[in-house]
């Protein structure tokens, strides 16, 4: 019966076989109508230039490439031809080298495919939409090196491997500090000094990245590094299996001149604006300082760092 339709809008028509039928209800003049102005493609969620900008507001990229960690717990990608020729030249533990079909190549391209040939590394053309997909801003400049995920030693395995070494345990513990550049520099000074080993905690810290693998010029791959749950609670197990727990600040109770480092020690370093934490400095047993002329108030951490250790590498070498 004409006009019986519960659908608002709906009329009944007539001219079918079967009797009259049910209306649009304006549906296809609505349809007709316009919607606007097309969003910008950053704008449109699914489009791929909204997803690059979206991972570059969390993922910090270096100028001229860098690095890029492409899922949480999987493979890294150093991007860009310098830092890609940088970590082939440091020894970096990389597993492919990724180029783009039809790119110029150049000297610093030809050198990392060369490195790469003679370390076995697979060597993959690829092309361009690829490698965006790997880089959050697009400034890979044609090449990107795939690195492994990092494989942390556990706290209590770092120790056991420094008291059985043959030599006094001397361990780099960091507390605070977030840039992998400065945990690389500091990974290069405990190789270079006779350390071995640097402690880490698991969470608010630098990890082992790709720049951190670069800035230690390949000694990450010698020297073990282990991440700590609770960087607290594994010092105080450090400190009650011999160890001398030695926090640095400018505000120490003893200079590096006065103290004596040719015994187990663990050097505990804050970073330059926060310090050391409250719970951490607590658990040192001896604040050490750092004598300095001028009005230089403190010292970088990987510097101050790598200072420390120059000087107890020197009394264990005169003990």
């Amino acid at each position: 019966m004409a006009g019986n339709s519960k659908r608002k809008g709906a009329v009944r028509k007539s001219g079918s076989k079967k009797g009259q039928t049910v209306g649009s209800g304006g549906q296809r003049r609505r349809g007709l109508e316009g919607r606007g102005a097309t969003p910008k493609a950053v704008d449109r969620p699914y489009h791929p230039a909204h997803k690059r900008a979206k991972a570059a507001t969390k993922t910090p990229a270096g100028r001229g490439g860098g690095a890029r960690r492409k899922d949480e717990g999987g493979p890294e990608y150093v991007l860009g031809r310098n830092p890609v020729l940088e970590c082939l030249r440091a020894g970096v533990p990389a597993t492919a080298l990724y180029v783009a079909t039809n790119s110029e190549p150049d000297d610093r391209v030809a050198e990392s495919v060369k490195m790469a040939a003679d370390a076995g590394i697979s060597i993959l053309e690829v092309g361009k939409p690829e490698l965006d997909r790997l880089s959050a801003n697009g400034l890979h400049q044609g090449v990107a090196l795939q690195v492994p995920e990092y494989q942390y030693a556990h706290p209590d395995d770092l120790m056991a491997q420094a008291q059985s070494s043959g030599a006094p345990a001397l361990l780099v513990a960091l507390d605070n500090i977030t840039d992998p550049r400065n945990l690389g520099a500091v990974i290069r000074s405990v190789a270079a000094f006779g350390g071995q080993g640097v402690l880490i905690p698991a969470r608010r810290s630098a990890s082992v990245t790709a720049v951190a693998w670069r800035t230690s010029a390949g000694a990450a791959a010698r020297l073990p590094v282990a991440q700590a749950t609770n960087l607290t609670r594994t010092l105080k197990d450090w400190a009650a299996s011999g160890a001398q727990l030695v926090g640095l600040d400018a505000d120490g109770d003893v200079t590096l001149d006065d103290y004596d480092g040719t015994g187990p020690t663990v050097i505990v370093v804050g970073s330059e604006g926060k310090g050391l934490s409250r719970l951490v400095r607590e658990s040192c047993d001896s604040i050490l300082s750092i004598p300095m002329a001028g009005d230089v108030e403190s010292l970088n951490a990987s510097v101050a760092a790598g200072v420390v250790l120059a000087e107890f590498a020197r009394q264990r070498r005169q003990a």
